[in-house]
C-alpha cells in the first residue's frame, strides 16, 4: 500500500507498519499509535527509541535459568532463599513473571524460549533444552536425583504438551522426579493470562510423569 490509497505520506506509513509488526497491533491501532508518536515532543520520542535501544542492548539470557535478565545471572538464581532443587520449567520469561505474581513458588525456573513445534521448523535443538541438561548435570553432582523435581508448566496445547511428554522421557531416566502442572489450566489456555487462584491450584495439584 502506498500513500496515494489512503491519503498517507510514506514516513507515517513506514511507522504505522513498524506498530503493525507488534503483536495484537491491527491496522487501526498502529496508525492510531503512530500518529499519537508524531504529536510526541522530541525529547519524548528520543527517550522513548533510546528506552528500546538500551532494552536491546543490555538484555541477556541468564547464564543458569535462560530467563531475560540484565545480568549474567538473574536475581532468582542468586536469591539464596530459593530452592534450586526444585525447578520449573516453562515456554517463556512471560510465565516466569506469571508464576512469580502469586508469591506462592519459592523453586527456581527453567525457560524454554519455545516449545516443539515441527510445523513451525521448530525442534528440541531449538529450545534450551541443552542448557537445561548441562545445569542438572552440574547439580547432580552435588545432590541426589532423587531430591531434584522438575515441574513441566509448559502450555496446554498440543506443543505444550508434546514437549512435556519429550522432556519427561528424556530427564526420567537420569532419577529426577518429573511432574506436570494440574488441569486448573484449561486446555489450550496459557499461563500468561490464567488468574492467581488458578496458577496456584496447578502448581500444588501438579502430577508426577
Amino acid at each position: 500500500m502506498n500513500d496515494r490509497d489512503n491519503g498517507y505520506v510514506p514516513p507515517l506509513e513506514r511507522l504505522a507498519e513498524n506498530f503493525r509488526r507488534l503483536p495484537g497491533i491491527g491496522k487501526k491501532s498502529a496508525y492510531r499509535l503512530a500518529f499519537f508518536m508524531l504529536d510526541l515532543p522530541n525529547e519524548d520520542a528520543a527517550e522513548f527509541v533510546e528506552a528500546i535501544l538500551d532494552a536491546k542492548r543490555k538484555m541477556r539470557r541468564c547464564s543458569v535459568c535462560q530467563n531475560i535478565s540484565d545480568r549474567d545471572i538473574c536475581s532468582l538464581c542468586t536469591d539464596a532463599r530459593r530452592n534450586k532443587k526444585l525447578i520449573c520449567i516453562v515456554e517463556d520469561p512471560r510465565d516466569v513473571a506469571a508464576i512469580e505474581r502469586i508469591h506462592e513458588f519459592e523453586g527456581s525456573f527453567h525457560v524454554l524460549h519455545g516449545v516443539i513445534s515441527p510445523l513451525d521448523g521448530k525442534g528440541p535443538d531449538k529450545l534450551t533444552i541443552k542448557e537445561l541438561l548441562l545445569r542438572l548435570d552440574v547439580q547432580l553432582k552435588d545432590t541426589p536425583a532423587s531430591e531434584i523435581e522438575l515441574i513441566l508448566a509448559t502450555n496446554p496445547n498440543v506443543e505444550g504438551e508434546a514437549t512435556a511428554m519429550y522432556l519427561a522421557r528424556l530427564i526420567k531416566p537420569l532419577g529426577i522426579k518429573v511432574s506436570r502442572l494440574a488441569y486448573g489450566i484449561p486446555v489450550g489456555g496459557d499461563l500468561e493470562y490464567a488468574d492467581d487462584v488458578t496458577l496456584f491450584r496447578a502448581i500444588e495439584g501438579r502430577r508426577e510423569m
